[in-house]
């Protein structure tokens, strides 16, 4: 067992609790399955043996490899795929198999260089079985150091370049073997080989692996008693070079280099969903923006409008009391004294010529209001609906796949069709009749309240008939009273100057109990169509907000656990 020093056993410590926040921050982002076990290995990898993984094309010798770096034929070869599962080989007194997992069996022998290392034998990355490439695939993360075997006759393929490239992504460190090269009668045909391998792991790769060439075949019969073919097998550099790697403190810095690099693959992995994601939520926000300025300049043009018809509907009363002084100084003159001793000739005389047809023009314009209303309501859900199918497109045409985190554009999906679906229904059901008679029906118990009349099923200009009439019979009641009661004709500009003024106070008070019912009532109903296009599309801007905070803040956590794993990598380098 390696014991650590202080400083050495700190930085364990630290890489271990580092490894930790960023496995609760992925669980917290939501992670994919697969991303969130591969990081569990790696922290549990720190106190394991060290890792020693062989990867490859079936057919490039990897068994053979590990049987002649071994000295002993451990492992079955053939020229079909004959690994099926992982094969992990420890020290053990005795030689023997023994199935771990289904996919996973342990392999022990009395071989002393695996008593400070395990070595992994790993199924094809070209494997006829798709199931042995993701095994393959699965296990490179735990690795401390990976030894890529190619073949001589067929080196550096296409397969072996795309596995290349996650080994170089997962941030692992790799060795490049070169086997089979006894196909090769020309050193220089090895040479050439071997630059074709190092010029494209430069250029495709951004990496200058160290490459061996050797022939695990001629090592193996050399290792069996026919030393002649050791020179040729090449095989001695390797061992060295693997033998001064492995040392206790080149063990040691890749075993914490080799965690560093998984943490700091999904740091980096993951940072660049979190930015999309809230790139693609700043474009949500966008559009709630968009719907809310949508609804602010309706607000202002509903009240603005609103006012243009409500003073419409005020001048039909003004126009009443211009009326009703024109009648009273044509009425209260000397000529017409007797005249005023007829109280229901001078009321039916008010009705008509003052009162007249104004309780139907208020119903006229009061049903244009109502008109107007529900068909800008209806506009208004229409262009939030066409707003929202918008974005709905937009969003199907920006994700196409999500390989990271699927519940995040699911439910954000979802949600936005939920939205529009729900938009869609009210304007769909929009009854423009209905809302129409709900708002005449309200606007007429508004103002029966204000004016203490029973209501029944009389309309809004009955309603406005009703109050003008009371003002008729009391202001004519004061006049036709005053009058016989003076016995003089001396009284009548005075009692003209009194009736006209008890007039304007009358008509006063029912415009001001008019409008202020009107007004109550309309703007109530302008804020309730506000507040349900709010309603509905809540649950969006909810979800949109939500992920905003939750993603700013497990992006800052990623920013702490990067620098804390970058500076940790810094020191690893300096062991």
């Amino acid at each position: 067992m390696r014991i650590l020093d202080t400083n050495q056993e700190n930085m364990l410590n630290r890489e271990r609790n580092l490894l930790s926040d960023l496995r609760v921050a992925l669980v917290n982002f939501g992670a994919s399955q697969e991303d969130q076990i591969t990081l569990a290995n790696s922290i549990h990898q720190l106190d394991e043996l060290f890792l020693l993984v062989v990867v490859g094309e079936f057919n490039a010798g990897k068994s053979a490899f590990i049987n002649a770096l071994l000295g002993e034929d451990v492992l079955k070869e053939g020229v079909t795929p004959t690994t099926t599962q992982i094969n992990i080989l420890r020290y053990g007194s005795e030689y023997e198999r023994n199935v771990e997992q289904e996919n996973m069996h342990i392999l022990t022998a009395p071989i002393e260089i695996l008593t400070d290392i395990s070595i992994v034998d790993t199924p094809g990355t070209n494997a006829i079985i798709r199931q042995h490439e993701e095994i393959t695939s699965q296990f490179v993360p735990r690795s401390d150091l990976v030894l890529f075997i190619t073949s001589a006759d067929r080196p550096f393929t296409e397969s072996e370049r795309t596995f290349m490239q996650q080994i170089r992504d997962w941030g692992k460190k790799v060795i490049v073997v070169l086997n089979k090269i006894d196909l090769f009668e020309d050193t220089a045909d090895i040479e050439r080989v071997i630059t074709y391998i190092r010029d494209n792991t430069r250029t495709l790769l951004d990496i200058t692996p160290e490459i061996f060439p050797v022939s695990s075949r001629f090592a193996q019969r050399a290792k069996k008693g026919e030393p002649t073919y050791w020179e040729n097998s090449h095989f001695e550099p390797l061992e060295m070079y693997i033998h001064e790697t492995l040392d206790e403190s080149g063990r040691l810095q890749l075993k914490f280099q080799n965690p560093l690099g998984v943490g700091i693959h999904l740091v980096d992995k993951y940072s660049v969903e979190i930015k999309d994601r809230l790139d693609l939520l700043q474009d949500d926000f966008t559009t709630l923006e968009d719907v809310d300025k949508q609804l602010t300049v309706y607000k202002e043009d509903m009240y603005r409008d609103f006012e243009f018809r409500m003073a419409d509907i005020e001048n039909v009363l003004f126009d009443m009391e211009r009326r009703g002084t024109e009648y009273f100084d044509d009425t209260l003159r000397l000529a017409k004294v007797f005249d005023l001793l007829n109280k229901s000739r001078i009321e039916k005389e008010f009705e008509q010529r003052v009162v007249a047809d104004s309780p139907q023009e208020i119903e006229r314009k009061v049903g244009e209001l109502i008109d107007w209303l529900v068909d800008s309501d209806l506009r208004q859900w229409q262009a939030v609906m066409e707003h929202l199918a918008d974005r709905r497109r937009q969003h199907k045409e920006r994700i196409v796949g999500d390989s990271v985190g699927t519940s995040f554009h699911h439910d954000r999906q979802h949600l936005i069709e939920a939205v529009g679906r729900e938009t869609s229904k009210v304007v769909d059901s929009y009854d423009k009749t209905a809302e129409a008679e709900k708002i005449a029906s309200d606007a007429q118990a508004s103002v029966a309240a204000l004016a203490a009349v029973e209501v029944g099923a009389v309309g809004l200009g009955t309603l406005v008939a009703i109050l003008a009439t009371t003002a008729a019979v009391d202001v004519t009641g004061v006049l036709l009273a005053g009058v016989v009661a003076a016995l003089g004709l001396f009284v009548i500009p005075a009692r003209r100057r009194q009736a006209k003024t008890e007039m304007r106070e009358k008509i006063a008070g029912m415009r001001l109990q008019l409008m202020q019912s009107l007004r109550k009532q309309f703007t109530s109903e302008i804020d309730r169509s506000l507040q349900r296009v709010n309603d509905a599309i809540s649950p969006y801007t909810r979800f949109v907000r939500a992920e905003r905070n939750k993603l700013q803040d497990v992006r800052a956590e990623m920013d702490e656990i990067r620098i804390g794993l970058n500076r940790l990598q810094v020191e690893v380098e300096d062991l």
